[in-house]
Order: C-alpha cells, then sequence, then structure tokens
C-alpha cells in the first residue's frame, strides 16, 4: 500500500473564506490572490473553490497561463508586473493586467506595440519600500501612463506594511491619500489583514479592489493576536498520516536523534508517517500540537526526515493506523489550525503551506 500520507484540500473552505472577505468588504471587488502556487495548494485544486472571485491575482506569466487554461475569461492581476518587455506581449495576447512600479516598466508600455490597451495598477511606496514609487514620484509616474496610448486605465495602488500589527495603517494611509488626492481611478490598498481589520469600518481603505491572500487559505494574518477562529475562517489545507508504530518508554528513555526528549515517566509514545522531507516544519520542537484521532496531544523529539513521535498518553486507544492530523481538519469535527504549527515551529503558517513537498499526494475533496 501507499505510505499512509496525503493533503487534502477543502473547496468548501475556499469558498468560505473568499465570502468571508466579501463581506468584510463590501462593494468592493475581490482579488484572490493565487501566488506561490496558490499559496501551496496548488492552482488547479483551488480554482473551483474561488472561481466566485472578481479576478485571480498572481505574479508570473506561467502562473497565469495556468488559470487561463482553466477556463478563467475574467482579470488576472500580475502583482509585480513585468519583469522583461517581451513579457507586455503575453499581457497582450492573455489579456493580463500588471503592476507598475518602477520607471522602466513605464518605457516597456511606451515602446509597445499593441492593439489592446492594458489596465495598469500603480504602486506607490507608502512605507514598505519593496516596490512602488515614492510619493515625490507618484504623480508624474501617473501622468506618463495617462498620456499612452497603450494604457486604458489606471488603478490607484499599495501595499501596507503594518496592517497585521499595532501600528496599523495610519500613516500609510495618510501617504496614499496626500499622493492620491484628486487622482482619478480606482483604488486598491487591502491585503488580508487590511480586508479583516479594517475594511468593514472605512470605506476609504477598501477601495474598489481588495487583494486577500492568506485569509483565502484558512490561516489568521494577525496570529496569535487573532485566530481564524475569530476571522470566522476555516482551513482548507489539512495534512493528515497515520501512526505506524508505537514504542513503550521508560523514565529515562529518550527519543529520536540527539536524545532531544527524555522521559520522566512511563509513557506511551507513536510515530507517525509523516517528516520534514514532506514539508513539516523540521525546528518543530516537543509539546508541538498534534491530533491523534481528532484528540490533541503533542510532538516529543526532533522531526526526522520521514517521522515524528508523538505523546500518545492522551490518547490510550491510539494503535498502529491511528489517524494523526499534522494541521487542518480532523476526525469527529476537531481541527488543529495550521498557524499553531507553524507558531510552536518559529515561524508561520504560510511557510507551512508553500512547503508541502511534492511526494505527499494531494486529493481535492
Amino acid at each position: 500500500m501507499p505510505r499512509p500520507i496525503e493533503a487534502l484540500i477543502h473547496s468548501d473552505a475556499l469558498a468560505h473564506n473568499l465570502a468571508r472577505a466579501r463581506i468584510a468588504a463590501p462593494d468592493a471587488r475581490v482579488w484572490a490572490v493565487v501566488k506561490a502556487n496558490g499559496y501551496g495548494h496548488g492552482i488547479e485544486r483551488v480554482y473551483a473553490g474561488l472561481q466566485s472571485a472578481d479576478g485571480f491575482a498572481l505574479l508570473d506569466l506561467a502562473e497565469a497561463q495556468r488559470v487561463r487554461a482553466l477556463g478563467w475569461r475574467g482579470p488576472i492581476l500580475l502583482l509585480e508586473g513585468c519583469f522583461d518587455a517581451r513579457d507586455l506581449e503575453l499581457c497582450s495576447s492573455l489579456g493580463l493586467w500588471h503592476t507598475v512600479h518602477r520607471e522602466a516598466q513605464i518605457d516597456w508600455l511606451a515602446a509597445h506595440k499593441t492593439q489592446r490597451a492594458h489596465q495598469v495598477f500603480l504602486k506607490l511606496n507608502s512605507g514598505m519600500n519593496r516596490l512602488g514609487f515614492a510619493p515625490s514620484t507618484y504623480r508624474a509616474a501617473w501622468l506618463r501612463l495617462s498620456g499612452l496610448t497603450q494604457v486604458d486605465g489606471v488603478t490607484l495602488m499599495t501595499h501596507f506594511s503594518d496592517a497585521d500589527s499595532k501600528r496599523g495603517i495610519g500613516p500609510a494611509l495618510e501617504a496614499f491619500d496626500e499622493v492620491t488626492r484628486d487622482l482619478p481611478g480606482e483604488h486598491s490598498l487591502c491585503n488580508s489583514a487590511a480586508t479583516l481589520r479594517f475594511a468593514p469600518e472605512f470605506p476609504a481603505v477598501r477601495g474598489d479592489w481588495v487583494r486577500p491572500g492568506i485569509m483565502l487559505y484558512g490561516s489568521s494574518p494577525d496570529f496569535p493576536a487573532h485566530d481564524i477562529a475569530h476571522w470566522d475562517l476555516q482551513p482548507t489545507m489539512t495534512l493528515r498520516a497515520q501512526l505506524i508504530a508505537t514504542q513503550e518508554l521508560q523514565p529515562g528513555g529518550s527519543v529520536g536523534y540527539g536524545s532531544a526528549f527524555t522521559a520522566e515517566r512511563p509513557m506511551r509514545i507513536g510515530v507517525v508517517a509523516c517528516g520534514y522531507a514532506d514539508g513539516y516544519p523540521r525546528l518543530a520542537t516537543s509539546g508541538t500540537p498534534v491530533l491523534v484521532d481528532g484528540v490533541r496531544t503533542g510532538l516529543v523529539g526532533r522531526v526526522s526526515m520521514d517521522m515524528v513521535t508523538v505523546d500518545l498518553t492522551p490518547v490510550p486507544q491510539a494503535e498502529v493506523g491511528s489517524e494523526v492530523t499534522l494541521w487542518g481538519r480532523g476526525p469527529n469535527g476537531s481541527a488543529l489550525p495550521i498557524d499553531e504549527v507553524a507558531h510552536a515551529a518559529g515561524t508561520i503558517g504560510y511557510e507551512l503551506m508553500c512547503a508541502l513537498a511534492q511526494r505527499v499526494p494531494v486529493t481535492v475533496v
């Protein structure tokens, strides 16, 4: 039989989380962000759950081609824009919208010969200091773009650096409002954190387009301040395996490489068919939460390439073949949010999703 590990993608949860974005940002249109291969879920696997979105936002042309191949005829936005002047040919042929965040991209558009005018998102650097025009040069960039016959519309765009923190969006929003005052065009400002935390209360923040990403995949953008239950989000990826062995430890007995865990009492442990080669975080330490037959327990010892070991004390009935939920939905209505596992491993849910290994079979349910 195949090795007993698999990942499940929950289409109903994707649709639910997309609906939550619409509730949080009423009257705004929604980009479903599917960059990084749908945050590790697979673009083809998330498409059914997200196809009620108003558009798909992603990073590269290959991903855009995959979305078009699925039958999508609506807007597709390249969040980082074109990387080379030749990319504009595919933007024209595929009808892609694209972000402009530096002068060279305007130069490429000015020289581009096309019969289809482009929809452009002009990005302001409002404090993130990654991509975007400085406030002092933004209006000049808008004037250049607006004068090009190759451009049909310019949407005013920024990306908040602190929407998920106590600092909030105030300074960035002030910078955006100051620079874009009196400029015509639609607005796009909100990522997941801003959509959930600020868009419901402030129409100016939600603008015309919101760009939810991580919230669509059942991870809280501001964990641990708020978990997915607080935001009414549902896990969209489950990683589950089975117990393949059990062991009895006596006081002083150790587990795994480096004897990183030593038993202080007699205990029974289970060996799980999952390790860092499957995408489970190697830095997860003893106590990282896991479900066995839907009952919460924790890791013991180090994560190995192909196995982890878990404490079976809370689950005395567990045996070889028992279901182990590494994150996501468990049996009998149980659940283990991916954010809790990531937090215990010193990382974020985004990384765990994107790290799911190719060797793990994936099923859409």
